[in-house]
C-alpha cells in the first residue's frame, strides 16, 4: 500500500511502499476513503523534532478486526481518529475512537463532519453558551471553526461572530450564518461577546479575551499555545477553561456519543453542512499541508487515497 511519510522537521512529504498493517487488539483496518487535514498534524511536521506519524481523521471501509472488537465488523464504513499512520490507502483505528458512518452519507462529508464537529461541540457546551447569548469564533473558515458557528446558529445564540486572518475569507464566514466577520489585525471587534470559542491561540488570546463582556467565557482548544494576564480575567470576572476532546472520548464515552448523534442529526436535518475547500490526492499531501500553512482554507481540508 501507499503511504505519505517525511524524514525531518520540515522535510519534504513524500509516498512510500509498504505492507499493510495488521490490526492488533482492539483495533479496526480501514480502507481509507477520506482523509482529514488538521493544523495540529501540519504543525507538527513543521515543529516536532523527530518525524511523527501523519495521522488524523479517516473514514472508509472496514476491511478487518483484531482480537476483541465487538462493535464492527468488515464492511461497515466507519470515521474517527487515527494516531498512527493516516495518510495511507489503509489505516489502523481504534474501535473506541470509531463511529459509523450512517446511509446517504460519503466518506468525504463524514471527515468533515464529526471530528471537527465533536470539537466544535464540544467547545460551545464546555462555553456554557446560552440561548440568545453572543459567540465568537475564531479561525471561523477553519474545518472545526466553519462548524463552530453554525452550531452556535443553531443553538439560538442571538449573535454569530467570525474571526478570520483574512478579509476576503468574509464572505464565507456571513454564509455560514454569521453575524458579523472581524479580522485578526482589526483594533475593534465590535460589540463584546458572552462567549469565544479560540481555534488559534499565540498572540490572539489578547484581543479574544478583550473581546468578552464581563462575566464573558473563552474555551481554548488551540494546538497554539500562548499566555494572558489573571488581571485581565480578574477586571471583567472573566474564565478561560481549556477543551480536549480526546478526554472526552476516553472519560466520558456516553456523551462522546450523544454529541456524535447530535451532529448526524442535525446534518440529516439540513442545518449543518460541513464546508469542503478541497480534495487531493495522496501524493498531493504537501499541496494540501500548504493551503493549511497559508491560512488559505474555507473548511476542510480532505486527501482521497
Amino acid at each position: 500500500m501507499r503511504r505519505v511519510r517525511y524524514e525531518s522537521a520540515g522535510g519534504p512529504l513524500f509516498l512510500e511502499e509498504v505492507p499493510v498493517p495488521e490490526p492488533g487488539a482492539g483495533e479496526l483496518l480501514v480502507r481509507c476513503e477520506a482523509v482529514g487535514v488538521t493544523l495540529p498534524v501540519v504543525r507538527k511536521v513543521t515543529e516536532a523534532a523527530e518525524p511523527i506519524a501523519l495521522g488524523g481523521e479517516v473514514a472508509g471501509e472496514v476491511v478487518a478486526v483484531g482480537e476483541g472488537v465487538t462493535r464492527y465488523r468488515a464492511g461497515d464504513r466507519v470515521t474517527g481518529l487515527c494516531f498512527g499512520h493516516g495518510y495511507a490507502d489503509y489505516a489502523l483505528l481504534h474501535e473506541a475512537m470509531a463511529s459509523p458512518v450512517p446511509a446517504g452519507a460519503g466518506p468525504v462529508e463524514a471527515v468533515a463532519l464529526v471530528r471537527s464537529g465533536l470539537v466544535a461541540l464540544g467547545a460551545l457546551e464546555a462555553a456554557r453558551a446560552e440561548p440568545g447569548e453572543a459567540v465568537l469564533v475564531t479561525a471561523a473558515a477553519s474545518g472545526v471553526g466553519q462548524l463552530a458557528v453554525q452550531l452556535a446558529r443553531a443553538r439560538g445564540a442571538g449573535r454569530v461572530v467570525g474571526a478570520v486572518s483574512d478579509a476576503a475569507k468574509a464572505d464565507f464566514v456571513r454564509s455560514l450564518g454569521a453575524d458579523a466577520c472581524v479580522r485578526y489585525g482589526d483594533d475593534d471587534w465590535g460589540e463584546p461577546v458572552d462567549c469565544v470559542l479560540d481555534a488559534v491561540g499565540g498572540d490572539l488570546l489578547t484581543p479574544a479575551l478583550a473581546a468578552l463582556a464581563p462575566h464573558g467565557r473563552l474555551v481554548a482548544y488551540s494546538s497554539g499555545g500562548g499566555t494572558f494576564r489573571a488581571y485581565d480575567l480578574l477586571v471583567g470576572a472573566k474564565s478561560v477553561t481549556g477543551f480536549q476532546l480526546a478526554l472526552i472520548a476516553r472519560n466520558r464515552p456516553e456523551l462522546y456519543e450523544r454529541w456524535r448523534q447530535e451532529l448526524w442529526r442535525l446534518f440529516g436535518d439540513g442545518v449543518l453542512r460541513p464546508a469542503v475547500h478541497g480534495e487531493f490526492a495522496l501524493e498531493d499531501a504537501a499541496a494540501a499541508h500548504e493551503v493549511i500553512t497559508a491560512r488559505r482554507n474555507l473548511g476542510k481540508v480532505v486527501l482521497r487515497p
